[in-house]
């Protein structure tokens, strides 16, 4: 037999180490069971790691960093002009990703998952073959496609590497801070990146096709953030469609059409942030009983099973929210229904964070999905404006939002616009979670002064009660 034309058999196969990924061969693993977890990368971390929220989350910090330096004369205390240095921003970046990378790394061997690189294509419902690996075949009982997704782009635009067009892992790799940037796209991607680029110098233009940004969130959460996107960035065209895009050697030549008519402008680079295409094509899902939706996403049940009894699929490549911290829950789901356990994904708030300043967060029911299905809603908003903490850290330009049931007073959906909300969303996550009425929320002690202390407020301006907001006349 030639070397490496053999057949290993695991109990479990795991097809991509993104988070969805390492999450469901860990919990695997410490259920006791034989997992083998394979990817084209020799270290597990997937696009999140190495080409997204981790770099880009580090890359936000500093951006942060450089606008308090920018506040801080107005609080007596003045810096200088800040110089950056991108070869050590880069290499900040890289030491971050490398440190959780070599973590991960050791976890997978502690926990004896044996990682494979290589890519899997399924031949039947119980075994892959693998290309561009030592490993020629594997079997096994169960596998969790957990392949993730892909950058799109727009008709007839094309991402190549070295290339002025770039997807979000381009912009990530930093190769240059452009003195004019396009932003195709306002949503989690386009917004974050393109203030990154604007914080070090680049003069940022952004293109929506809808009438705001950040589709999703509540309009009112939305608008302090566009208010202050508005300052940062040199222009925003909503309502507003890419026509045309060419490349050449030292520009991008670019046209559009929407609300103020039609324009063309040259930029140095464009970046293209309009949303991810799920990774399962070329996975051979035709040789097994998996099914897909007419968007090629992989249709599983509450248990992330899909419609071949031992292949199980979690994380983007199964649609819905495309979060990593969404994928880490499906892949533990997905591998304790493996062992047997009774478990299911049957989440009420997946929380949604966009890391600019000022934050944005939400979870559970927001306001405007509460008018589209017509269920009657009592919200309840308390502005930082009134809050201690907000005023002594210059941070008023934000706000805490109750989504409440008017019958049951249950806290059905709690939005944060301000700094740290990424942090402060949890609180309201687990108030879903658990059916938490909003004078749980009143009645449980938060310390002063702090920002959390607005979920504690808001909950009160709904009762009636607030230290610092006038009550309604009933």
């Amino acid at each position: 037999m030639v070397m490496g034309e053999f057949t290993q058999e695991t109990d479990v196969l795991v097809i991509g180490s993104g988070p969805g990924g390492y999450a469901a061969a860990f919990r695997a693993a410490d259920l006791g069971l034989d997992v083998t977890m394979v990817d084209t990368d020799d270290r597990p971390g997937g696009v999140c790691l190495f080409r997204g929220c981790i770099p880009s989350k580090t890359l936000l910090h500093v951006t942060e960093l450089l606008h308090d330096a920018s506040r801080a004369g107005e609080m007596g205390v003045v810096f200088g002009r800040p110089e950056v240095d991108l070869d050590k921003l880069r290499n900040w970046k890289n030491r971050v990703i490398e440190k959780l990378a070599g973590g991960l790394l050791d976890l997978t061997s502690k926990r004896g998952v044996l990682l494979v690189k290589g890519r899997a294509v399924f031949e039947s419902s119980d075994h892959v073959r693998m290309r561009e690996s030592e490993v020629s075949h594997i079997r096994f009982r169960h596998a969790i496609i957990a392949t993730g997704s892909t950058p799109r782009s727009i008709a007839g635009v094309q991402f190549r590497k070295g290339g002025r067009i770039m997807d979000s892992t381009g912009a990530l790799e930093l190769a240059d801070i452009p003195t004019r940037l396009l932003v195709v796209g306002g949503g989690y991607v386009g917004v974050e990146l393109g203030s990154v680029y604007a914080s070090l110098g680049s003069r940022v233009t952004v293109v929506e096709m809808s009438d705001r940004l950040m589709m999703g969130a509540d309009r009112d959460l939305v608008q302090p953030l566009e208010k202050r996107l508005n300052e940062l960035f040199e222009v925003i065209h909503l309502k507003t469609e890419i026509r045309s895009m060419e490349e050449y050697e030292d520009r991008v030549e670019v046209t559009w059409e929407g609300e103020a008519g039609e324009s063309g402008q040259a930029f140095d680079r464009v970046l293209v942030a309009v949303g991810r295409s799920p990774n399962s094509t070329d996975l051979g899902i035709e040789n097994t009983g998996v099914e897909q939706n007419e968007r090629g996403f992989i249709i599983v049940d509450e248990q992330m099973r899909t419609a071949d009894g031992r292949i199980f699929a979690v994380g983007d490549v199964v649609g819905g929210a495309m979060l990593a911290h969404k994928a880490m829950h499906e892949g533990k789901i997905a591998a304790e229904a493996i062992a047997g356990e009774k478990s299911a994904f049957d989440y009420q708030a997946v929380p949604s964070v966009v890391y600019t300043d000022p934050q944005l967060a939400w979870c559970g029911l927001t306001e405007e999905l509460a008018r589209a299905g017509n269920r009657p809603v009592k919200v309840s908003r308390f502005p930082w404006s009134a809050s201690g903490r907000a005023v002594s850290m210059g941070v008023t330009r934000g706000m805490t939002k109750l989504i409440v049931d008017p019958d049951t007073e249950r806290v059905l959906g709690l939005g944060i616009v301000g700094r740290n909300a990424g942090e402060m969303i949890s609180e309201g996550v687990l108030a879903v979670e658990m059916g938490a009425l909003v004078r749980d929320l009143a009645m449980s002690m938060h310390p002063h002064p702090t920002l959390s202390e607005t979920e504690e407020e808001a909950a009160e301006v709904f009762l009636g009660s607030s230290t610092h907001i006038l009550p309604r006349k009933k």
